[in-house]
């Protein structure tokens, strides 16, 4: 539609000084009035430079959490730094309180949550009916209106959709209600936007009875369609004129909202006015159009910041005024306002006095109703009710036991308080202070200035259907992830609804599959001699070389992401978002590995030999990224690659290769191959041309490749059972989110998934966390992929054996609190399940089948809970707690390599958040470890010094050096010094923690940690190669065991005697190569990494095939600092959310690491 409109009889511009005069008056009326004390004591802490954080602190950690004990810890340390604007009697009750809320909990919390409702019981009225009657009694009685909107706790699933609908329900049939406010997030929940159309006809549906109630009702009712974010904008607009369309309802006049800091508002608004103007020449009623300025910046921001989006909303406090004044301007004409009433919502005085000057002036003051929030600035509404003839007050309520689910509403309130850019940080000091009056004055008049210009008719523009948009822009120097597919924009639904069109019917692939195909011995050799040449002389070319063909394929697989998508939806069964979020990665991890080629060429000390031929076995269930992610690698570092596809996911695989062929990777040197009998596949892995094996799977799965080629482990991250802890501490809200999303993304079966929520204390009491737990559980439908509504698809074979037990079979005393239902036929297709009491000893918790169950596990403390967590040996491990200490303490003490906090498991980015690398061979995927695993570092020795000193050395790197020197002859010394110097650079340029990313809403921390390591000295092996090697132990701080084919120099054996020791040495045993392999036989070594110092590497990894989880470093030793810290460091990843609702937190912005 057109945004201009006919030139308006009076323009808005002239309205400038008549609007200011007429606040000016206002704000002098205003201060005869009595002000209210609540409001401006509240108004004034928030002044108080500590007074936002604590007050938001004590809504946050001391009305929220259902644990007495809790709160009362978070009272205490809340009560150490309480705002001097608080009144005396309060400041002393605060800290008196604070010192006993530790020790009476059940006494002072109490207490001091009662003292803070009274504080904000302005804003947000008890839905108690007792107490509800009364206060809409009083309000009504001043000659307001009310709109009534019913807060509760997070709508997570069906069941707390239905008790909020009840709720509206009950309150529209009220005799003193006549206007509520419903939303459509609480009545669908976080609605899935790829079901749109479904969605849209779900929420009317379940909306239709309270319209029809209004509508049939005797006296006036009145339902407003409220919306919150930038992605309900097109749902709540469709299901607003899907709902009044229906029979019954063409008389009904209802409401809806209309933000306008969102770019997009006026192109809504006319879009509501044209249906509307024909619903009103068809007979039927009008509408009513609550105009808004928004007040979901904060979250708005984080969810452009999280997802790569550009900011929905406009750029600037200005702009969004502008726009406001603009939307009015346009609406506020009589032919507009015959079909569309306008609510002018908001506590600006100068916005206000605009709007009643535009409508006089246009002749169309009976069009327009005024609307401000309870409690805010009461003085000034009772002015404005007197002069514009009535006001009505937005009135949320909130039953007493769920005031904590009101945080989110008063923490956005508060902020409007605090914030210098808001009006409303002001308005009890207009009257009196002429600054902050001019200020307000300027403001307005600068908005009002901008009227005219030109605004953009949306910031989200992708458009999936044309993938040059993705990759425009791209850095070839710094890393950025991809955007991911935003289903909020009509266009990427479209492009979405076609993509599972073709999904049901699609064979993508399979041309190339069945070109792939390997029948004997004979054809498999063939293709691994050819690719051996191919690999040779692609290792020769230089690494920027090799990076510029991951540059060129980068937007060859952005353009594939539709393909992509169809393929895993059709042929594995991932649902469409978790395709798009597999897709993103391929994109991501071929910009990722380009940066990080060059890098194999600048390692000091060392030089880099790739190897020839890398053999990639993706797993089923994520085979698009792992085989791009593989491929990508292997090219990267110079490797020749041939894709071994598990035989659920060859044409995912198939469509891969095709994309990089058409990147311009040489079919010689990567191919597909699939074997038409098993021997063929074991032929392919154990071949000794295959130099890197890159497998995904299970920890069963690695040591069956193992025992293929014992002598070379492949490069694989061993799965466990992952788990999340949440603690009392926790926001139960967004725990229960996120073991939802954690336990039943790829149907329970990625390696990320979540088999255990660990539950501390009284979370494990919670019937309300339970309750929540089952609701969000239970809404995720199974069905095919190839169907938008599917919440969790199918697992990727029927489920036997251990997967149909743990559906289907209880140990012990565990209930069911969730029993899964099969829906299918072939055994694929399950409900989510939870099972209750499972023990820590139980079976599920030791080797949880990959299947969407999740276990509960209740423990008492936090440190049993971490002990449980550890057994699990997960890839992945995650906690819920809103307490900085408790986090602190499970970060230092965690077992994973991948950990989260206040968030899922799943959607791990590139770069953000690597995953594996703690387990086994090879480093962590998406990391910046990862391609060094491919191939083998030859050293590279500099001329010798001609001096002896040791400058550039850590102290106790150096305590190693000069405890050994007398053993070691120059030439040795001179290459110890020089590999203890290299390592200080290494740890201050590479090893030091970092946060990458580098965002305002997630901290996402790589670091590096030591990990006790044995080294074994073998015979024939240099005892001053074993005195650089515990030279990098020490600077690393790893504990260490030592085993050495020879005796250890008595200075040494002395320095690690030393009470202050510069490394601890747990265990020296002198031994034969013999007896070292007959002690690893018997697992008598139990460090997770070896440092092995010559010898024979490929024996010691035979007798290791049995523990995948260890890690074996074998390369020759180098004075590389990069390189020799690696054995004596484990890599790990903590992300974190660092935001309450889109407030930066301050508590995890001070984590340290």
């Amino acid at each position: 539609m057109q945004q201009s409109a006919s030139q308006p009889p009076v323009r808005a511009a002239e309205l400038a000084d008549v609007t200011i005069d007429t606040v000016r008056r206002w704000l002098a009326e205003s201060a005869d009035t009595v002000a209210d004390p609540s409001a401006e004591r509240l108004s004034g802490l928030l002044k108080d430079p500590h007074g936002l954080d604590f007050t938001i602190g004590f809504v946050d950690r001391v009305i929220r959490p259902s644990d007495l004990r809790v709160a009362g810890r978070n009272f205490e340390r809340l009560s150490r730094r309480v705002p001097r604007f608080l009144p005396l009697w309060m400041r002393i009750f605060i800290q008196l309180g604070g010192g006993f809320a530790v020790l009476l909990p059940w006494f002072v919390v109490p207490i001091a949550r009662a003292v803070f409702r009274r504080m904000v019981g302005h804003l947000v009225l008890d839905a108690d009916p007792r107490h509800l009657d009364k206060r809409l009694q009083q309000l009504r009685s001043t000659g307001v209106r009310l709109g009534i909107n019913l807060l509760g706790e997070a709508v997570l699933g069906e069941a707390e959709a239905d008790r909020r609908l009840a709720g509206a329900f009950e309150l529209l049939g009220r005799h003193d209600v006549d206007y509520v406010s419903v939303k459509v997030s609480a009545i669908a929940g976080k609605a899935n936007l790829w079901a749109y159309d479904e969605t849209v006809r779900r929420v009317v549906d379940r909306l239709t009875p309270l319209y029809e109630f209004a509508a049939n009702s005797p006296s006036t009712k009145f339902v407003n369609l409220d919306m919150e974010e930038f992605r309900d904008l097109d749902l709540t607009i469709d299901v607003f004129t899907t709902l009044l369309e229906k029979p019954g309802l063409e008389r009904l006049e209802a409401g809806i909202v209309v933000q306008a800091y969102l770019p997009d508002a006026l192109g809504a608004q006319q879009r509501l006015t044209e249906w509307a103007t024909a619903r009103r020449a068809a007979g039927g009623a009008g509408i009513r159009v609550r105009l808004v300025k928004g007040a979901n910046l904060a979250m708005e921001r984080v969810d452009a910041e999280l997802h790569d989006w550009p900011l929905a909303t406009l750029p600037s406090k200005l702009d969004t005024d502008a726009n406001y004044k603009r939307m009015l301007d346009w609406a506020l004409t009589p032919e507009r306002t015959d079909a569309v009433r306008i609510g002018v919502a908001g506590h600006n005085l100068f916005d206000v006095a605009f709007a009643w000057q535009l409508a006089q002036a246009r002749s169309v003051i009976g069009r327009i109703e005024f609307e401000m929030l309870l409690g805010m600035a009461p003085a000034q509404a009772d002015v404005v009710r007197r002069h514009v003839g009535g006001v009505l007050l937005y009135t949320p309520v909130v039953r007493s036991a769920e005031f904590g689910s009101a945080i989110a509403y008063l923490v956005r309130r508060l902020e409007e308080n605090a914030s210098d850019d808001n009006f409303m940080s002001a308005v009890f000091s207009l009257a009196d202070d002429s600054t902050l009056f001019d200020r307000e004055a300027g403001r307005f008049r600068a908005s009002l200035a901008r009227l005219d210009e030109p605004v953009a008719a949306t910031n989200r523009t992708q458009d999936r259907s044309n993938p040059v948009d993705e990759v425009l822009g791209k850095s070839s120097e710094d890393f950025s992830n991809s955007a991911d597919t935003d289903p909020s924009i009509a266009a990427n639904r479209a492009w979405g609804r076609q993509l599972l069109y073709r999904a049901g019917s699609s064979g993508l692939g399979g041309a190339l599959v069945t070109a792939s195909a390997v029948h004997d011995e004979a054809a498999l050799e063939r293709v691994i001699e050819s690719r051996m040449r191919a690999g040779a002389a692609w290792a020769e070319r230089p690494a920027t070389e090799r990076a510029g063909l991951l540059r060129e394929a980068a937007p060859v697989l952005a353009a594939y992401r539709g393909r992509f998508i169809e393929t895993l939806v059709s042929e594995v069964g991932s649902t469409l978002a978790e395709a798009d979020i597999e897709a993103s990665g391929a994109v991501d991890l071929a910009h990722y590995y380009a940066l990080l080629a060059p890098g194999l060429e600048q390692v000091e000390n060392a030089e880099f030999e790739p190897g020839t031929l890398t053999v990639v076995a993706p797993s089923a269930i994520t085979p698009i990224a792992d085989t791009a992610g593989a491929a990508l690698a292997a090219l990267a570092a110079g490797s020749a690659v041939i894709v071994l596809p598990a035989h659920q996911a060859r044409r995912s695989a198939a469509i891969v290769v095709e994309a990089l062929h058409e990147a311009g990777a040489h079919p010689e040197l990567l191919s597909l191959v699939v074997p038409e009998k098993p021997e063929l596949a074991r032929a392919l892995v154990a071949h000794p041309s295959a130099q890197n094996m890159v497998f995904s799977g299970d920890a069963d799965s690695v040591r069956l490749m193992r025992s293929w080629r014992p002598d070379r482990p492949p490069l694989a991250q061993p799965g466990g059972v992952n788990s999340i802890i949440v603690t009392p501490s926790a926001d139960p809200d967004l725990a229960v989110a996120d073991l939802v999303a954690s336990a039943y993304g790829h149907a329970g079966q990625g390696r990320d998934s979540v088999k255990l929520a660990i539950l501390v204390g009284s979370v494990a009491e919670s019937q309300s966390f339970r309750r929540q737990l089952v609701d969000a559980a239970s809404t995720r439908r199974p069905g095919p992929a190839n169907e938008a509504t599917t919440g969790i698809g199918p697992l990727i074979d029927p489920a036997r054996g251990g997967a149909l037990s743990a559906l289907t079979t209880l140990d012990g005393e565990e209930t069911w609190l969730l029993r899964p239902t099969q829906t299918d036929d072939e055994a694929r297709h399950w409900s989510p399940g939870i099972r209750d009491g499972v023990t820590p000893d139980a079976a599920f918790a030791r080797s949880a089948p990959p299947v969407p169950v999740l276990g509960l596990v209740a423990v008492e403390t936090l440190e049993e809970a971490i002990e449980v967590q550890a057994a699990g040996r997960g890839t992945v491990a995650g906690i819920h707690s809103l307490d900085a200490e408790e986090i602190a303490y499970w970060v230092d003490r965690v077992d994973s390599g991948t950990v989260v906090v206040n968030r899922a498991t799943t959607g791990l980015q590139v770069g953000r958040q690597p995953i594996g690398g703690w387990r086994g061979a090879g480093h962590a995927a998406g990391g910046p470890d990862h391609l060094l695993s491919y191939g083998q570092w030859r050293p590279v020795f500099a001329e010798p010094r001609q001096n002896v000193l040791l400058s550039g050395v850590d102290d106790q790197a150096r305590r190693i050096i000069e405890a050994a020197q007398p053993a070691m002859g120059f030439a040795e010394f001179d290459l110890v010094r020089a590999g203890a110097e290299s390592d200080e650079i290494a740890w201050q340029q590479h090893y030091a923690a970092t946060d990458p990313a580098g965002l305002t809403a997630q901290r996402n921390v790589q670091r590096y940690l030591p990990a006790p390591t044995t080294i074994r000295l073998a015979e024939g092996a240099s005892q001053a190669q074993l005195v650089r090697v515990i030279a990098a132990a020490a600077r690393a701080g790893a504990p260490i065991s030592i085993s050495s084919a020879e005796p250890i120099a008595s200075g040494l054996v002395t320095a690690f005697g030393h009470p202050a020791a510069p490394v601890r040495v747990d265990s020296v045993v002198i031994e034969t190569d013999a007896r070292w392999h007959a002690r690893l036989q018997a697992g008598d070594v139990r460090t997770p990494h070896i440092r092995l110092i010559g010898g024979d590497a490929g024996a010691t990894a035979t007798v290791l095939a049995a523990a995948p989880e260890v890690a074996l470093f074998a390369g020759p030793v180098t004075t590389s600092g990069r390189l020799e810290l690696l054995p004596f460091l484990r890599a790990q990843s903590v992300s974190i959310t660092a935001h309450r609702y889109g407030n930066p937190d301050p508590e995890m912005a001070l984590l340290e690491f």
